[in-house]
């Protein structure tokens, strides 16, 4: 955890980042061809059994088109389902055609091609609704075992349980895919009307602030403006007063938006944790630390020391692993409160902190506390101390 990488080489991130939503289009068909691809081993068998010279010359053709027909309708309708689903109707002829063209490939060319209904049930539980595939999924498996009777039995009973686990578990993929649209949806609706609460509460505070203030000044200005022409020394007493009264306004305006922009340390242990696995790093985090008569400042102060350790440990740590510890400490000086922020990356000594650190430690110096940054027993340590009430000045560790 240090201000740049000591290897000298950027961090590399996969491709394909998991849990999180595509980019762009290219993105969203990258994920789409390797999901479908998976599934084309399946072809493996009937594509064998085409170039194994078994069947005529118009056997062979006649295969090749209708499984090249089939696979095109399956793509069709499972990659289509993929982003804009077709119409339900135009879904059911598809299956039902892909269903039709499986056995009579299995039919006329043999028991090779029960593949294919694997890809039938995969498409029965990607694009059907839940209470239509789990009807649609058995019925396919048992039209599987009645062409097996004719063509091929012990073939048909050995692909018969993994046609039914291959639906079933593509309804599960797409109920977990629909979920979690859903919660994306919700968190952006949650954030969004976070944002219009607070500014209803930023507006209901200003106007708390400034609207006696605004008020009192409009007020007085009117009546050093009638006092001037005959009584210019009770109008001065009024510019007085209007100017002691704007500065005190200026002074609440300016207390206020540093509340607003002060971090609560609560808020920042819970960013810390979204931060750390969102980046792949096992995060062991606190939930709720004591920070019983711990001063605003304080507490503030430690904020954004998490807030530069953990953005640390993301951008070039390249942890596995990182612990954040918040501790009251007895010292010769008083109660401290410590934060520890310990990851097993590449971290460099701390001997040359760079803006960041060094930013953070003239921060907790205002705040009479103290850092220390350099390597751990495993990776990276910042330990973060400050005084756990108001006039202690942090000199000693317990």
């Amino acid at each position: 955890m240090t201000e740049a990488p000591l290897s000298g080489e950027p961090r590399r991130e996969s491709p394909i980042p998991l849990g999180q939503s595509p980019g762009g289009r290219r993105e969203v068909l990258l994920r789409k061809v390797l999901w479908i691809g998976v599934w084309l081993v399946f072809l493996s068998s009937p594509v064998h059994d085409l170039v194994s010279g078994s069947h005529t010359a118009a056997g062979t053709a006649a295969g090749g088109l209708g499984l090249t027909v089939f696979v095109g309708g399956y793509l069709v309708l499972v990659f289509r389902n993929m982003g804009t689903p077709p119409a339900p109707r135009l879904v059911a002829g598809l299956i039902i055609a892909l269903a039709l063209l499986a056995t009579l490939l299995c039919y006329t060319l043999g028991p090779h091609w029960f593949g294919l209904y694997c890809y039938v049930s995969v498409a029965c539980g990607a694009t059907l609704p839940l209470r239509i595939a789990r009807w649609a999924i058995p019925a396919t498996a048992g039209t599987m075992l009645l062409v097996g009777l004719h063509v091929g039995e012990e073939e048909a009973w050995n692909l018969l349980i993994l046609v039914l686990l291959i639906g079933f578990a593509m309804t599960g993929v797409v109920q977990l895919i629909r979920t979690t649209v859903e919660l994306r949806k919700a968190r952006a609706t949650v954030a969004q009307l976070a944002a219009n609460e607070e500014r209803l509460r930023l507006a209901r505070d200003l106007h708390d602030l400034l609207g006696h203030s605004l008020s009192l000044i409009t007020l007085k200005s009117e009546l050093a403006g009638r006092m001037l022409p005959g009584h210019p020394d009770k109008a001065a007493q009024q510019v007085a007063d209007i100017e002691q009264v704007s500065r005190q306004a200026l002074v609440d305006v300016r207390e206020a938006v540093t509340g607003y922009r002060r971090p609560r340390l609560a808020a920042e242990l819970a960013g810390a944790q979204v931060a750390l696995t969102a980046a792949g790093v096992v995060a062991e985090v606190p939930a709720e630390p004591d920070l019983a008569g711990v001063p605003e400042e304080t507490e503030a102060a430690l904020a954004w020391a998490l807030r530069e350790a953990v953005t640390n440990v993301v951008r070039h740590s390249g942890a596995g692993r990182c612990t954040v510890q918040v501790l009251r400490r007895q010292t010769l000086d008083g109660s401290v409160l410590e934060l520890v922020v310990e990851d097993d990356g590449s971290g460099g000594s701390g001997k040359a902190p760079g803006n960041g650190l060094t930013g953070l430690t003239e921060r907790l110096e205002k705040a009479g506390g103290t850092l220390e940054a350099g390597r751990g027993r495993h990776g990276f340590r910042l330990a973060a101390r400050v005084p756990a009430a108001p006039g202690v000045d942090v000199g000693s560790r317990a």
